[in-house]
């Protein structure tokens, strides 16, 4: 059924603000782990494939809106990592 599928979506997607608004304002690396978002990404990205192959319907929306939430998340990433090494010099 769908509405699992959406329901986990939706779930999982309820936490990713909560991490950028973390990622924005402490401005640091630390805590956070590139390959795990890169994982993240990558499952996203084939949900994203597995619909537009298999059943593309609305669902597909989610897995997109929840990858881009994850990519946010990594370029911020990237973007504290250049701060914490400001912080070494």
């Amino acid at each position: 059924m769908k509405i699992f599928e959406i329901l986990m979506l939706v779930c999982f997607g309820c936490a990713w603000p909560a991490s950028i608004y973390r990622s924005y304002k402490v401005r640091s690396a630390k805590g956070k782990s590139l390959s795990f978002l890169l994982i993240i990404e990558a499952g996203y990205i084939s949900g994203i494939i597995n619909k537009l192959i298999n059943s593309p319907d609305y669902v597909m929306f989610l897995y997109a809106l929840n990858s881009l939430m994850v990519f946010t998340d990594i370029i911020l990433y990237f973007r504290n990592k250049g701060f914490d090494n400001l912080e070494k010099e």
